[in-house]
């Protein structure tokens, strides 16, 4: 079943030229009509000059207008302004431009980081005259999640940018009926402790991504573990949502470069290579419409940039849901609260509604939130042990010591083993997974925010004007986490910092977010990546990276300061955040990313 799609460029364009013509056309009039009153001259260059400079003039009397109206309704709620960036061009079009650079060649956040060491944790980064508020500052994140959620929605501005990926689904959903009743209605009776807890699926299938890894770690190659992750999640959460398994795993991995067996599997097309092709193709698109802004509109006026991919991504989902569906008689209405053993997530909806698009939609938002959530988080952590083999030592030690070096960890084994959960919160909160869909927020009505400078006035948010919290950033705050907040340690989730500082605030880590829209899949996700590290470890008993250049960041960042300085890796963003291979590959579906080249364990304990 294809999307239907109308170029929402036309109507963009539409407005802008109305608003050109508009006051041009209106001044003509007056001109016009003045000219009628006797003694008043109208010379061709005055009517030259109207012409040209009323719709500058209208704009600009718009754009006084508008702040002029946002300063007294600040006065009036005894607030004062976000501050704002400064640009030398107008609409701060040279930082607008500066920041999309920056983002090609510099670590994630920089930009904006360095524009709230001179404004602080939360400023207004206005850009085309359009006011992006952005805030690290956890009492803010508690406020848009918690205290006052109902005022913050997803808004007009990001469901149109989204809605040709994500439809109704929950990314892209919106309203207390909308989100709260009817998405988590249909989606929490499913993620039950006795589901979560049910192993045989996570086991399967990391049982065949390790035997693709020993495989190449018996040809002393390296993987990309990226890809290899990736794979695996699918699979996984296809077969534990919907009953079909995509079998990515069964194509042969990717070669590295340097090898002569690196062209075998170049072109090599399968669907489920395909379906995540497009999926990252698609997830580029949303998140370059959401950093352009509303002026996205403009760069589609005549296709639709996620098009071609939806088509893939339709083309491998139609056949699942509709054989679904054809197993189900929408006649037949039973409890929807009694789950089956044996009934899949697919199943579940069906008996809830023969919406195809809704059905579609959902089934697409939780398959990639089960997916690249998992997968991201994977892929960092493997990066960060490899970085620091001590804490891989001991994460070894305790699954060795908990588990086994062979049998299959349980519900019960991943409850007591507290290290294995430090090291997986100390990864989200360097590398959170999420971070374009949830933390973009549109403020409904205006209202204020504490200050983050004691002493001083709150803050005003005007209604209609999007917020977004960086996690990110937040995570990394050394105000928020003390001095070794950019340092990987997971004994921070152990010991008296944790007390001081996380159970303290907790709204300082939020990688699953909070309050009402709360990830419903959290604990499914921990144990899901939990698993893939006991199996993983039960076999490696090291981690390398590989000096491939294309995931090396540029020399130049040694010279910079924090993590930069030491990152072996380019950390980057779609939708989610993921590793870059090169620059050059910046919006290609293919993304290059760490390498697992450890040596194989064997079950008496030895290496080769």
């Amino acid at each position: 079943m294809s999307r239907s799609w109308v170029s929402p460029g036309v109507a963009y364009l539409t407005r802008g030229l109305l608003s050109v013509i508009f006051p041009t056309a209106s001044s003509v009039i007056i001109i016009g009509r003045l000219a009628c009153l006797q003694g008043f001259p109208v010379s061709p260059w005055l009517l030259s000059v109207v012409v040209l400079g009323a719709a500058p003039l209208w704009l600009a009397a718009y754009i006084f207008v508008g702040v002029i109206s946002q300063r007294r309704k600040a006065t009036r709620l005894g607030a004062r302004l976000v501050p704002c960036i400064q640009g030398r061009w107008p609409g701060n079009l040279d930082k607008l431009l500066n920041t999309i650079q920056r983002f090609k060649v510099e670590y994630l956040g920089q930009p904006v980081l360095d524009e709230m060491k001179e404004l602080g944790p939360t400023l207004n980064y206005r850009c085309l005259w359009e006011d992006y508020i952005v805030t690290t500052e956890p009492q803010h994140v508690k406020t848009i999640l918690v205290t006052d959620f109902h005022n913050y929605v997803k808004g007009a501005k990001f469901r149109e940018a989204a809605d040709s990926v994500f439809g109704t689904g929950v990314f892209n959903s919106d309203g207390k009926v909308r989100a709260s009743m009817f998405h988590r209605t249909m989606t929490r009776p499913f993620f039950t402790h006795d589901r979560i807890s049910h192993f045989e699926i996570f086991d399967r299938h990391a049982n065949r991504a390790i035997a693709l890894a020993k495989d190449r770690s018996r040809m002393d190659l390296a993987i990309d573990f990226q890809d290899l992750i990736s794979r695996f999640t699918l699979d996984s959460a296809s077969e534990f949502l919907f009953g079909h398994c995509t079998d990515s795993l069964s194509v042969e991995l990717p070669f590295p470069d340097n090898t002569l067996q690196s062209t075998n599997t170049k072109g090599r097309g399968d669907t489920a290579a395909a379906f995540s092709d497009a999926v990252s193709q698609a997830e580029h698109a949303i998140s370059r419409r959401v950093i352009i802004g509303t002026a996205w509109k403009m760069t589609e006026i005549f296709a639709d940039s996620t098009a071609q991919h939806m088509k893939v991504i339709d083309e491998f989902l139609d056949p699942i849901l509709k054989a679904a569906l054809a197993r189900h008689s929408t006649a037949a209405k039973l409890d929807v609260n009694n789950i089956a053993e044996d009934q899949t997530f697919l199943d579940h909806l069906i008996k809830l509604t023969s919406d195809f698009k809704v059905i579609k939609d959902e089934t697409l938002n939780i398959l990639l939130a089960g997916r690249d959530t998992t997968a991201s988080t994977l892929t960092s952590a493997i990066y960060l042990l490899a970085m620091h083999p001590e804490i891989l030592s001991r994460l070894r030690e305790e699954i060795i010591s908990k588990v086994g070096p062979i049998r299959m960890p349980t519900y019960g084994d991943i409850k007591e083993m507290k290290y294995i959960q430090a090291v997986l919160n100390e990864t989200m909160r360097l590398f959170p997974a999420l971070l374009e869909l949830r933390p973009f927020r549109e403020a409904v009505h205006d209202t204020t925010w504490t200050s983050p400078e004691p002493g001083k006035k709150p803050l005003f948010v005007p209604g209609g004007v999007m917020v977004i919290y960086s996690v990110f950033l937040m995570h990394r705050r050394t105000d928020l986490w003390g001095p070794d907040a950019l340092e990987f340690d997971p004994d921070r989730w152990l010991d008296e910092r944790m007390q001081k500082y996380q159970l303290a605030n907790p709204f300082i880590f939020v990688p699953f977010n909070a309050g009402p829209r709360i990830c419903l899949g959290k604990k499914f996700a921990y144990n899901q990546m939990s698993f893939m590290l006991i199996r993983l470890l039960q076999k490696f008993s090291a981690i390398a990276l590989s000096p491939e250049p294309a995931m090396c960041p540029p020399a130049w960042w040694a010279e910079k300061d924090g993590r930069q300085a030491i990152e072996r890796f380019k950390p980057k963003f779609h939708v989610m955040l993921y590793a870059e291979a090169s620059l050059s590959d910046i919006l290609c579906s293919h993304l290059t990313g760490f390498f697992l080249a450890g040596w194989y364990v064997g079950q008496d304990g030895s290496c080769r």
